[in-house]
This record gives C-alpha cells, sequence and structure tokens, in this order.
C-alpha cells in the first residue's frame, strides 16, 4: 500500500472550465478518504487524475515516493471501481475477476490463488461460472471490487460504487466495504456525493465545492467544527437551518436578532463584536421546550406544525417562525400533527454563526 499526496493540483479544460483549483490533499497509507460535495464539484475528475485518466494542468501527484503525473494509468499500480461496473458482459465472474491479470501475463497458479482469495473475502465464490446478467447490482459491485483486488494495488479508487443500487443495499454495500478496508488496511480514496455514506464511511473528509476544497477534516470535525456555511449546510441530515440577522449588545450580554427571533448567545459568543451575520442551528438540536424544560420562557419560541415527517422512532418536523422556515428532529409522538403548537428553543451551545462571506465565527 502507499500514501497519496496532491499538491497544488489544478484542472483547467479547453474551454477555460476549471474543474479543480490547488488541491492541496495529504492521503496516508491505509486511511480511507471520501471526496465528497455537489455535483459538479471536482471529486470525479481529482480522482481521475490520481488514476492517470486525466492530464494534470498545473501542480504534483505523488503515490508512495513517485511522482506520478506522466505514468500511464496502468503503471500507477491504482485500481478503479467504477459507477457502472464495466464489467465484461460476456465473460464469466470468474473470467471478469481474471481479465486483467492474464494481460499482465500473471501465472495461472498465482492468478487462481488471487481469484480464491478475493472471492473468499466478498462471498461470492458461487457466482464464478455466472455472468454479469446473471447476478444482482449487488453482485455485479461484489465482483467490480473483486476485480479492483485480485490486482493487489497500492491504491483502491472509488467512483461513486454504490448509487446505482438501492437503499437497503447500499447499506449492506458500505459495511462491507468497510469490512473490506479494516481487513486489508489499504489506502481508499472514495468518491461519492451522498454526505450519510461519507460520515459514515472515511477516516478523512474532504469537502468540496466549485473545485475548490472547502475544508480537511475528520467526520466529527466537520459536524462540530464547520470552517463555513456551506460545509456546515452540507454536512448533517436534514441539512442545518439558517437565519440571516444581526449581534446586538444590550446590558453587556450579546444577542442575535432576525424578525421575531431575540437569543442570548452570551454563553458560547462572550466577546463577540455587533455584526451582521448568519445564524445556524441543526434540526437536532431545536428541542420541545415543553417536554425537555431546558429553558426559560423568555428564549421560548411557538410556531405552527406544517408537515410532520414519521420516520419510526423519530420525526422531522417543518415549521415557519418569523420569516424562516425550519426543520426540527423530534420524539415521534401523537402531538406532532398538522397546525398543533410547537414551543420550541434553540440548544444555546450548539448555534454557529456565520460572517457575510460565509466563514465561521468562533
Amino acid at each position: 500500500m502507499a500514501n497519496v499526496k496532491l499538491q497544488n493540483v489544478t484542472k483547467v479544460y479547453d474551454n477555460n472550465v476549471l474543474a479543480a483549483k490547488d488541491i492541496n490533499i495529504d492521503i496516508k497509507d491505509g486511511e480511507f478518504v471520501i471526496l465528497v460535495g455537489p455535483s459538479g464539484c471536482g471529486k470525479t475528475t481529482i480522482l481521475r487524475m490520481i488514476a492517470g485518466l486525466e492530464t494534470i494542468t498545473h501542480g504534483k501527484v505523488s503515490i508512495g515516493e513517485r511522482v506520478v503525473n506522466d505514468l500511464m494509468p496502468k503503471n500507477r499500480n491504482v485500481s478503479m471501481v467504477f459507477q457502472n461496473y464495466a464489467l465484461y458482459p460476456h465473460m464469466t465472474v470468474r473470467d471478469n475477476l481474471s481479465f486483467g491479470l492474464r494481460i499482465q501475463k500473471i501465472n495461472k497458479k498465482e492468478i487462481e490463488k488471487r481469484i480464491s482469495w478475493a472471492v473468499e473475502i466478498l462471498g461470492i465464490e458461487k457466482l464464478l461460472k455466472r455472468k454479469p446478467k446473471e447476478l444482482s447490482g449487488g453482485q455485479r459491485q461484489r465482483v467490480a471490487v473483486g476485480r479492483a483486488i485480485v490486482r493487489k494495488p497500492d491504491v483502491f479508487l472509488f467512483d461513486e460504487p454504490l448509487s446505482n443500487l438501492d437503499a437497503k443495499m447500499r447499506v449492506e454495500m458500505r459495511s462491507e466495504l468497510l469490512g473490506l478496508h479494516n481487513r486489508l488496511k489499504a489506502t481508499m480514496i472514495y468518491v461519492t456525493h451522498d454526505q450519510v455514506e461519507a460520515m459514515t464511511m472515511g477516516d478523512k473528509i474532504v469537502v468540496l465545492k466549485d473545485g475548490e476544497i472547502q475544508q480537511i477534516a475528520h467526520p466529527i470535525e466537520l459536524y462540530k467544527k464547520p470552517e463555513n456555511k456551506f460545509v456546515a449546510g452540507f454536512i448533517g441530515s436534514p441539512p442545518m437551518n439558517f437565519i440571516d440577522g444581526e449581534i446586538i449588545i444590550e446590558d453587556g450580554k450579546s444577542y442575535f436578532v432576525s424578525n421575531q427571533i431575540h437569543i442570548d448567545i452570551s454563553d458560547k459568543y462572550k466577546n463577540i463584536e455587533p455584526i451582521k451575520c448568519t445564524l445556524g442551528i441543526r434540526p437536532e438540536d431545536i428541542i420541545d421546550n415543553e417536554i425537555k424544560k431546558t429553558d426559560n420562557s423568555k428564549n421560548q419560541m411557538i410556531a405552527k406544525i406544517k408537515i410532520v415527517e414519521m420516520l419510526g422512532n423519530d420525526a422531522i418536523i417543518h415549521f415557519k417562525y418569523g420569516n424562516n422556515n425550519f426543520k426540527a428532529i423530534v420524539d415521534l409522538l401523537d402531538k406532532y400533527v398538522y397546525d398543533a403548537d410547537f414551543k420550541f428553543v434553540f440548544k444555546k451551545d450548539r448555534i454557529f454563526l456565520f460572517d457575510d462571506e460565509g466563514r465561521s465565527i468562533r
């Protein structure tokens, strides 16, 4: 296995479209790193530059001790698993697994050894004689991963490999890929647009927007200490609620005010100056004050429930307060129905503030 390093990597296409700008990522040997962001953010382009499927306009990509900018994909010792599986339809599973090794002219005994090892890890021993059309989506994905495993690469690259699977199968395959990583101790770089996938799988997450890195951090740090409003809104499901307003100082205390909202934030933001800003609060940090009794009536707000999404033990309720629409996660109770009153407060230690350029205010 190997570490991977990207230094000031930039990709500009012929029509002057900037796909990736000054990308700096240091991936340690054995790390599982997620590249996540909305469509068009540059994550797949970055993966393809590591693989050698896209040229690099500026910067340097290193795998292990080698700079690989000018190396052909076959000489980089990486394996890539694609979104569409890319299996040969006329070949059996066994032949799909062995094809790349035969091209490399690896001897038959070693090929059989690697295939046996891979199918045992993935649990696909009974599928070896089948062709892709006889496999389910999850089975095809396992074969695609198996084809990558048998090459014993320095780095595994995954380009949204689960996006064609149904929700239940995605959850199963996430667990299998995590188990695979734990077993192989391999360097893995994984592209997804799904922040839930990113948060559940990654040792380290790289959040991208418009070809630029917004933040690189452990999942917990991304959730608790987002660098900017984009990261705060992208990480978390449902996404963070945002309210535009300003900070005022009254009697030595700091308050966030916006329309009907007037919240004492002095405990978390003791030395903040008056400023226009945006407040962020996650749905799970909006509290039913009738049940939890976490705050006095001064900070309590009352709204009418507009929508209730039932999720089993929990529910997501939608409501409007002032000019702002909110979502809150609550226990699933009979009291939460359309047009019912919702008496709520914000967890004041879980409030986030962002300046007018979207940067976090600490």
